[in-house]
């Protein structure tokens, strides 16, 4: 009985010590995966080539072993994910200094429509079917084939399209028109807190915000988010928004139908 009683606290103890040993490596593997993807830069996000696709498979897969196999030291799984990271580097900067090794990794982009006309032998060499190739073309708002001048496949699996000349949307430019720079919007409050360097950046001081609250009787923790739009105005958007009540149709169909 003893001896039971012993066997089950030093089982209780060794998956204590397991957890924690887990834990400690998924910390560390986390970190190490964030400090690593920022090296590698942006190209790991977003839309990814083959390249990109893989390489960031192999790193989360090699991450995931070092958080979670306990039956090989963690020291072999990190220089594996550096040593991989390093390639990868390596890798990075061969494919800007080199055109050929670039078009090796990634491909070229491929031309697969010309004129309204869909160019069979480019699609097939890009192993992409027709009803691929429509979808795509329906995400970019274009549902008649004909309209298209061109449509280019890009090396991250996207498609780039150019509609005919007499198509295409009228630009101020074609007009003769000159309309002012256009600005970006700008974040004043997030969740009550002020963000008072993006003040400065729109030479508005923290006086105007007060007067512009005060005409609407707001103090900055009532504010969930406010920002200085393109116009120049200012958006703000309450913790408690005040919505119109809503209207119960339902109900008044229902004693119609009586």
């Amino acid at each position: 009985m003893w001896a039971r009683i012993v066997d089950v606290k030093d089982g209780e103890l060794h998956m204590m010590e397991e957890t924690t040993v887990v834990a400690v490596r998924a910390i560390i593997a986390f970190l190490t995966l964030i400090i690593y993807t920022r090296v590698l830069g942006k190209q790991q996000m977003g839309n990814l080539t083959y390249f990109d696709y893989i390489n960031g498979i192999t790193i989360g897969s090699i991450a995931g072993t070092f958080a979670t196999d306990l039956s090989s030291k963690a020291w072999i799984h990190f220089v594996a994910l550096t040593i991989f990271t390093l390639i990868t580097i390596l890798f990075q900067y061969i494919t800007l200094k080199s055109r050929t090794f670039s078009n090796f990794m990634d491909s070229d982009p491929t031309l697969v429509i010309q004129n309204g006309k869909i160019l069979e032998q480019n699609l097939s060499k890009m192993r992409v079917k027709f009803d691929e190739l429509t979808m795509m073309l329906r995400q970019k708002d274009v549902f008649d084939l004909t309209t298209v001048n061109y449509g280019i496949l890009e090396p991250d699996g996207t498609l780039s399209i150019a509609l005919k000349p007499e198509l295409q949307p009228v630009t101020a430019s074609d007009m003769h028109m000159h309309p002012p720079p256009q600005k970006l919007m700008t974040e004043l409050i997030v969740d009550g807190i002020l963000i008072k360097p993006n003040l400065a950046q729109r030479n508005k001081s923290s006086q105007w915000l007060t007067e512009q609250l005060k005409k609407q009787n707001l103090t900055i923790q009532d504010i969930a988010f406010a920002a200085i739009l393109p116009n120049d105005k200012l958006y703000i958007d309450l913790y408690k928004d005040q919505l119109p009540e809503k209207s119960e149709p339902e109900e008044d169909n229902k004693e119609g139908r009586k």
